[in-house]
């Protein structure tokens, strides 16, 4: 990994077979970055998305173990239980232009990652709720 600071704005290189979502959580954590927005871009593997059915309060999850490009990756920063905790939606397209998108459980980088955080000077989190079945914001 490699990183670059300007004011409040990191650029992050991910390199081949960094876990995208593991890496930027520690990263956001060894800086203290406890709120903000990410997105970035690259190609990735071992990706694995998701799409949240609220009738059964669970994802329906897919697995694309080739490689694809990362078109758009985007999200936020926001802390859970104390922790700075990632919520990031990307759209990936394989080899034949087609495109598939949703919710971010894991993905790791087939050859580079470029992204950015932007870090937000606030102390905002997630609670669970309960009628939804997922942590949200809470802005109070």
């Amino acid at each position: 990994m490699q990183f670059k600071q300007i004011d409040d704005t990191f650029l992050v290189y991910l390199e081949k077979g960094d876990s995208v979502v593991d890496e930027l959580t520690k990263f956001c954590k060894d800086r203290g970055i406890q709120n903000g927005y990410l997105q970035g871009i690259g190609a990735v593997n071992k990706v694995e998305l998701g799409s949240y059915d609220e009738q059964n309060k669970e994802y329906v999850r897919k697995k694309f173990t080739e490689d694809h490009e990362l078109i758009s990756f985007q999200g936020n920063i926001m802390l859970l239980d104390g922790e700075p905790f990632i919520h990031a939606h990307a759209t990936i397209g394989n080899h034949d232009m087609q495109i598939y998108g949703g919710h971010v459980f894991n993905m790791e980088i087939a050859v580079v990652g470029e992204f950015i955080i932007t870090k937000i000077h606030d102390k905002m989190k997630r609670t669970f709720d309960t009628e939804i079945g997922l942590a949200t914001w809470d802005l109070k």
